[in-house]
């Protein structure tokens, strides 16, 4: 597929979303980030705004990456009207072809899962060597397929948080695996709509 397609798929996911005035944060990034003190956070596949919006709440200056447009504009719009426009910046950014500049404390990449052409490997080996000595990369996978997703293929298999680790491969004396575990939780979908899912959780953090 190419950026093209890629943009345009993601576009008309997010815009025939209805656009939720103050989307929730997802509840693995608050568990990890709750006692951390704030500093410069990168939210890769930012979507919604949930998280970025929640992050820049907490004190964080929070830089947020998708790569549809619809998306960004519409977290821009919500920074803003929440009086966080000065804590969120909001790029479109094609992470197939080039990463987000700078040095952060906290990278997270909730549910980076796509159709479209993407080395997940190579996105997050880019963001471990991102992060400032002590900072954190929060990589929450899904571990199975709510009703509502996008993808409905019964073949569908999701690599374990041992395996993404693995697949990053990062050396042990910089880089320091403090999660990697498989919880369950209820999701709450478009409509009201809850199912149980599974997530796939991997915190690495950078001790050098």
């Amino acid at each position: 597929m190419s950026t093209t397609d890629a943009v345009a798929f993601w576009d008309g996911v997010y815009a025939a979303r209805p656009a939720a005035d103050a989307p929730q944060p997802n509840v693995r990034l608050t568990e990890t980030v709750a006692g951390l003190p704030p500093g410069d956070a990168l939210d890769l596949g930012c979507g919604d705004g949930g998280d970025a919006l929640w992050l820049a709440g907490q004190g964080w200056q929070v830089t947020a990456a998708d790569i549809s447009a619809v998306a960004v504009e519409r977290l821009a719009a919500r920074a803003r009207a929440h009086g966080l426009g000065d804590r969120v910046i909001a790029v479109r950014h094609d992470l197939h072809t080039s990463f987000p500049p700078g040095g952060f404390d906290l990278i997270c990449a909730h549910y980076l899962h796509t159709p479209c052409d993407l080395d997940r490997a190579t996105v997050l080996r880019s963001a471990a060597y991102a992060l400032r000595p002590g900072g954190r990369l929060l990589v929450v996978d899904h571990g199975s397929t709510a009703p509502w997703s996008w993808n409905q293929a019964p073949d569908t298999r999701y690599p374990s948080p041992q395996e993404v680790a693995a697949g990053i491969d990062l050396a042990p004396e910089t880089w320091t695996v403090e999660r990697a575990d498989a919880p369950r939780r209820i999701a709450t979908g478009p409509g009201g709509r809850t199912a149980e899912v599974t997530d796939h959780v991997l915190l690495i953090r950078r001790t050098a």
